[in-house]
């Protein structure tokens, strides 16, 4: 029996070991954390469980849904309603329907019209590639006009990447357009987002039952320390023990993959280089219980670059309180570079300077009532997605024979996601498979 290792326990690597066992191998999955699940993993909070960093699912999520389905949860997985709104000098705005976009008084009843247009234009348009070499600010501010982009797209994209805010390829925004206006099915007067009932944990101990019931071994607490090629194995080093393995699937984030990378040949540098040249940034969240309710919507974006975070989440406007023993569950969240002090300040500092914000939007805020209270940081977040990208995106097979590579890098022009995650692990499970059955 063929064996493979897996590092990294995210989706991708849970799917891949799944598929892979299922096919005959004997898989083990080396996760550094003391859980599976990567951004989606869970913890406990007013008698239930959420995950550290939120999470929804569209209606076109396929990959997810069928897979939920396979492992028998299907019932487990509910719609709801979403609402959006915009924050923007003191006020809250509604932006779920185009009565809305005309009803937002930022922007001038001209650039109201002009900015539904070129968000239309986006959602219909299939044609993304001419749209990869040039940057989502350049574009926009093009198309969209300097007040649209000033008041909407500037504040999101500074949010969301940081000081990379302006390297951003127009082919990543178009994709996160274009897919979540198609997220809606006929019939549907809303968008509907999918959450699991009890958290998106109930698909990751679906995939551990799975697992456990093929035989396969999951170590946790795992450090991989190198990586390399020894006669017909691939040898791995894994908290000073050393493993040899038929084939390696690393689900890691490309630099770090880079670092454990053990050859030195031309091939391998080059491929070294590229996994090296992705960039990526950092995301902090604040997720705290709270028995009163803030607002009506259950997605605020925050339109205004004064503040430190891009994103508030009143979780309890899509599931409902009666969920967290009737308290209210919110996030904010922010993305920054790994430089920054929020990965290096005291909790308790990050907490008093967002609170202090979250007061301008919400006057009746209290910290004081605020019930639980955690803060989460995941270095690896989000990767730049710059004008250069289709350059930098790594392949799955790795010059070193029968070590492979599927992370959220490769996803492209979507974005990063646990329904491209799911997709990943079955395409790479499919790859790894087919070159193993040739080699025979």
């Amino acid at each position: 029996m063929k064996t493979i290792a897996v590092l990294g326990g995210g989706f991708t690597g849970l799917v891949a070991a799944y598929r892979l066992a299922d096919k005959g191998y004997k898989v083990s999955i080396f996760e550094k954390g003391d859980e599976v699940g990567g951004l989606a993993s869970g913890f406990e909070i007013s008698g239930n469980n959420l995950e550290k960093a939120y999470h929804h699912i569209f209606k076109t999520d396929t990959d997810i849904i069928s897979i939920t389905k396979e492992l028998g949860i299907e019932d487990k997985l509910q719609w709801h309603d979403s609402s959006v709104s915009i924050y923007r000098k003191g006020r809250i705005y509604p932006f779920v329907t185009p009565v809305d976009l005309i009803k937002f008084s930022p922007l001038s009843i001209i650039n109201r019209v002009r900015a539904g247009l070129v968000v239309l234009f986006l959602q219909k348009s299939k044609n993304w590639k001419p749209l990869q070499s040039i940057s989502a600010a350049q574009w926009m501010k093009r198309w969209s006009g300097k007040q649209v982009y000033s008041v909407i797209w500037e504040p999101l994209l500074l949010g969301k990447f940081d000081k990379f805010y302006d390297k951003v390829s127009m082919a990543w925004l178009w994709a996160r357009i274009h897919i979540r206006a198609n997220s809606k099915q006929k019939g549907d007067t809303k968008e509907k987002l999918g959450y699991y009932n009890g958290g998106f944990v109930q698909l990751v101990k679906a995939l551990e039952e799975k697992l456990n019931k093929q035989g396969v071994e999951i170590v946790l607490n795992a450090s991989v320390e190198s990586l390399r090629k020894t006669h017909n194995k691939v040898e791995v080093k894994v908290n000073n023990q050393t493993y040899k393995f038929d084939a390696v699937l690393s689900t890691l984030p490309s630099n770090v993959f880079a670092k454990i990378i053990k050859e030195d040949n031309k091939k391998v540098k080059e491929y070294l280089n590229k996994l090296q040249s992705i960039n990526y940034i950092g995301a902090v969240l604040n997720v705290f219980s709270y028995p009163e309710s803030l607002s009506k919507y259950y997605w605020h974006n925050i339109n205004d670059t004064k503040f430190p975070f891009l994103v508030f989440i009143q979780h309890t406007n899509l599931i409902n309180k009666e969920n967290y023993n009737n308290n209210h569950i919110y996030y904010i969240g922010t993305y920054v570079p790994h430089d920054h002090k929020y990965f290096t300040i005291e909790d308790s500092e990050l907490k008093k300077e967002w609170y202090m914000y979250l007061k301008k939007i919400f006057k009746h805020f209290d910290p004081e009532k605020i019930i639980e209270n955690n803060i989460f940081k995941f270095k690896y977040a989000q990767h730049i997605v710059d004008t250069q990208y289709t350059n930098k995106i790594p392949e799955y097979k790795t010059p070193i024979k029968n070590v492979y590579l599927s992370n959220f890098s490769q996803i492209y022009p979507e974005d990063r996601g646990t329904n491209y995650a799911v997709r990943e692990g079955n395409k790479i499970a499919e790859l790894i498979d087919k070159d193993l059955q040739l080699a025979e």
